[in-house]
């Protein structure tokens, strides 16, 4: 493919723009002379110069920043970043943040230079200038701003740059708009350049800002990080960067290649062919014999770690990274991938550098593996990936919940082992990869899955040794060969289906986030943390395991000099260990088994997932709204006391209706409302009305109704403490019935068979004396529902506590 052509903002256009405004404000334009400019010597005599991509000029006098630009409508890269962030998850503002990524140029009008993006998602791979024209008029460019110039000489120019960085052009404001901590504003009074973090080098400059934004300072999230919440300063950067040079290949996308990709529509592409274009994103990597089948690379990638990694993270994270050392190589490049600790002094927001780096939070979150990569050809130039500090805390809980503290070395060793997992990860994301929901069912494929510990469960008690694979799998080096093998131009799309077509063969596929995040979703093979092929048979063991470690569950799991308290932290993630697993079966219940594909591949056509393999996913989701499976002894209640002075309640724990205290009973709500919101899903309820149209030997939306109404709502009462458990059960499925009866986009025939299913239920709570203790209750919410079923919104309901990254979470 040849480089795509610039399309740029019509340049009489702009001049015209440029002058209107200019004379209104300043009647001088029309007279202005480059001689009225003063020079750069005079005007930059005392300040600092530093020479690089831009060179740029300190003035510590007035703390003003000028730039010199002598590259007139030369393209480069602009990136903003947050080397200093605000240190909450939720907020999103973290330290090492990227922003956005522009294709810019500096274009000068008069007296001002504008620093233009041109629009390269509408573009024109033409040599016809009206061709090109055509599409640059009809799409809008952006002028993302305008510069004084100070001094002059030559063709060189001094602008004054001091507003451009201490702007915000990261939207901090916007972000804590966003997370409902306030309404806050730039205070430009206490907005500076920090000098020490700008520096110039021959292809990048980087510019470093303090911005300060005050507010109100009302939320509890900022609240919980800022020392004063009504001022909040972080550190911004401005990167200015040298695009790539012509070397460098695209590589057309494929969408089962499990490649992210630039995408832009291209109108000068023949009516028959797609408009859209896709190139993958991934870095430039060359042997030095392209002939060999395993060469030195020219240049290979090479990571480094934030040396703010203590031991023994740091061993951790530097051993995974390095797992892809071995895909490079089956991909023929010998030593074409390599992980290294940062070099002192060097800078981790330095766009030369592909960094890993270790991000403390207030509270744990998801990681990231984030790129700066040039729009014009996918080609990635800086990966940066975010590991937040508290996720692994969150894996040791976990395993502390399973095993005890007593056996805390190997607790710290499933942490590790996780961290090693989620290292390789994030990498793999900024090498150009997606997630892949689907390797868990073929063994443990890669490592861009979202992995479960796989816990054993034999005779002497919970083992943790297998809890996570090491090394990148089959389908990570499959990936890799497909997306970095250099290859032969004239036959590189035949070698590189050969290669789909190669993993196809072995039973390998590509599912991603689409596929699997939903709640509805319903590919049976897009599972976010499990393990194995059979789902339902995961959720069998995932249940003894968690009724295993239940039966255990108490002080002795405590490591020494914990409070008591502290046994509520341990019992969410063990009470809720099967949550994943109910996502993972209930896309079986009117599943469809589909791939991406294109003809010829080993799969092509769509069915829906067996009639005995959906009913056998119904039974065991069942099971779990069996009393005996959420009831939580007394033994663990009673042990359990309330949140000490200090210690509130968090989003952490279980909810409670009681307070500080812990409730049992709303552990059930909460756990029982998983599964049940799960099985009525609209979109689940309509593919099971039209599997059963098509085939009347399917299950059908009438029959899981009616299998759940009699396993939950009319199943005969026990005494208590199980009726307890039971008559909450029945309150969650009663209220998910009715929403989905009411809710609009539900289709009319899955609303009709809800409808229809509680009206069976108010005659059946109508029946027999046994049902007293629950059947008021259950039938005022019915008879109400349909009293007035224009009036109904849903109740509010109690939230799970956070499940992804729960322990087991990973990047988007």
């Amino acid at each position: 493919m040849s480089k795509p052509s610039r399309i740029t903002f019509p340049l009489a256009l702009l001049a015209a723009w440029i002058c209107t405004a200019a004379c209104v404000n300043n009647a001088t334009v029309s007279g202005y002379r480059a001689a009225d400019l003063p020079s750069f010597t005079s005007t930059t005599s005392g300040m600092e110069r530093h020479r690089g991509f831009f060179d740029y000029y300190r003035d510590d006098d007035s703390g003003r920043l000028y730039l010199a630009v002598d590259r007139w409508d030369s393209e480069f890269l602009y990136v903003n970043s947050l080397p200093s962030g605000v240190g909450s998850n939720d907020i999103g503002l973290d330290r090492g943040k990227l922003g956005s990524t522009k294709v810019v140029r500096f274009h000068r009008v008069g007296p001002r230079v504008f620093l233009i993006q041109d629009n390269l998602d509408h573009r024109a791979n033409s040599e016809n200038p009206e061709e090109l024209r055509a599409v640059s008029e009809a799409f809008a460019a952006s002028v993302i701003w305008g510069f004084d110039i100070v001094a002059e000489s030559g063709t060189r120019v001094l602008i004054d740059a001091t507003e451009f960085c201490l702007r915000d052009a990261f939207d901090v404001v916007g972000s804590l708009a966003a997370a409902d901590q306030g309404s806050y504003s730039l205070d430009e009074s206490r907005a500076f350049m920090n000098w020490d973090s700008s520096e110039a080098f021959p292809k990048n400059t980087e510019l470093q800002a303090v911005l300060t934004f005050v507010g109100e300072g009302m939320g509890n999230w900022v609240q919980d990080v800022v020392p004063t919440p009504s001022v909040v300063s972080v550190h911004q950067r401005h990167s200015f960067v040298e695009l790539p040079d012509a070397g460098y290949r695209p590589r057309r996308a494929d969408p089962r290649s499990g490649f992210n990709s630039e995408v832009w529509r291209d109108y000068a592409v023949p009516i028959a062919k797609p408009l859209v274009q896709q190139f993958v994103t991934r870095h430039r990597l060359e042997k030095t014999d392209p002939t060999a089948a395993r060469s030195e690379a020219v240049e290979p990638i090479v990571y480094y770690l934030d040396p703010g990694a203590p031991e023994p993270v740091r061993s951790a994270l530097l051993e995974g990274a390095s797992w892809w050392t071995r895909a490079f190589d089956e991909a023929g490049f010998i030593n074409g991938f390599r992980v290294e600790m940062l070099p002192d002094g060097a800078d981790p927001m330095d766009v030369r550098y592909n960094v890993i780096q270790w991000v403390h939070r207030s509270s744990r979150g998801w990681s990231y593996g984030s790129s700066v990569s040039d729009p014009r050809t996918g080609e990635i130039i800086k990966g940066h990936v975010t590991l937040g500090s508290r996720r692994v805390r969150q894996d040791f809980l976990i395993a502390q919940a399973l095993v005890g503290g007593a056996r805390a070395d190997e607790c710290l060793e499933l942490a590790l082992a996780r961290l090693r997992q989620l290292s390789a990860h994030e990498v793999g994301h900024t090498l150009g990869l997606q997630h892949n929901f689907a390797a868990s069912t073929v063994g443990r494929a890669s490592v861009m899955d979202y992995p479960h510990p796989l816990i054993g469960l034999t005779t002497g008690g919970l083992e943790l040794g297998d809890a996570y694979d090491v090394g990148v799998g089959a389908w990570d080096r499959a990936a890799i060969r497909w997306g970095y093998s250099q290859l032969d131009e004239a036959t590189e799309q035949e070698q590189l289906d050969a290669m789909v077509q190669d993993y196809l063969r072995d039973g390998l596929q590509f599912v991603s986030d689409e596929d699997a995040r939903p709640a509805g979703s319903m590919h049976p093979g897009a599972h976010l943390w499990d393990n194995g092929a059979d789902p339902v048979a995961e959720l069998t063991s995932i249940l003894a395991i968690r009724s295993h470690a239940l039966d255990r569950f108490g002080p002795e799991l405590l490591q020494p000099g914990e409070e008591l308290t502290h046994l509520d932290e341990l019992l969410t993630p063990l009470y809720l260990l099967h949550r994943y697993q109910v996502d993972a079966v209930s896309k079986l219940i009117g599943g469809m088994h589909y791939a991406i594909a294109r003809p010829g591949d080993p799969v092509t056509s769509s069915t829906p997932v067996a009639s005995t393999v959906q009913r056998a996913a119904l039974a065991g989701l069942l099971e779990t709204l069996a009393p005996d499976a959420l009831a939580i002894p007394d033994r663990i209640s009673n042990a359990i006391p309330p949140r000490t002075h200090g210690e509130r309640r968090t989003r952490e724990l279980l909810p409670s209706h009681q307070g500080t205290a812990f409730d049992p009973l709303a552990a059930v709500e909460v756990a029982a409302r998983n599964t049940v919101a799960f099985l009525l899903n609209p979109e689940r309820a309509a593919r099971l009305v039209d599997q059963h149209a098509r085939d009347a030997s399917a299950l059908s939306l009438a029959e899981l109704l009616q299998a759940l109404s009699r396993a939950t709502v009319t199943a005969a009462p026990a005494g208590d403490p199980a009726g307890a458990v039971q008559r909450v059960v029945a309150d969650v499925v009663v209220q998910e019935l009715i929403g989905l009866a009411a809710t609009e986009n539900t289709s009319g025939m899955a609303r009709a068979a809800a409808r229809s299913e509680l009206e069976s239920l108010v005659n059946s709570l109508s029946l027999g004396a046994g049902h007293t203790s629950i059947q008021a209750p259950l039938r005022a919410q019915i008879d109400d529902f349909f009293s007035h079923p224009e009036a109904y919104r849903r109740m509010w309901a109690l939230e799970l506590p956070p499940g992804s990254p729960i322990g087991c979470g990973s990047s988007r």
